[in-house]
């Protein structure tokens, strides 16, 4: 029975604490890139444009950003070289 592949790595491991550090693919560059367009794009359009209910707009605005911040999340838990845990400063 052969071992599922795991998928390649879009983000290095943090050497120090928990989770991601940077990019180290293209595709971890555009992730990033597309989490901060969605989140800044979307709070920086709530000053921008005239709303006739801001209150609905500041909540739509908030479940994107909740939803933007999860998917980025796993994408970063699942592309992270050697995947998430604790490091201690030793190289694995």
């Amino acid at each position: 029975m052969t071992k599922p592949s795991t998928p390649p790595a879009w983000f290095a491991a943090k050497r120090f604490g928990y989770g991601a550090g940077l990019p180290i693919a293209w595709q971890g560059w555009v992730a990033l890139g597309l989490f901060l367009a969605v989140t800044l794009g979307s709070t920086f359009g709530l000053s921008v444009l005239p709303l006739r209910r801001p209150l609905v707009a500041v909540g739509v605005v908030m479940v994107l950003n909740l939803a933007a911040t999860v998917a980025f999340f796993w994408v970063c838990k699942t592309r992270t070289k050697g995947g998430w845990k604790w490091r201690w400063g030793t190289r694995d």
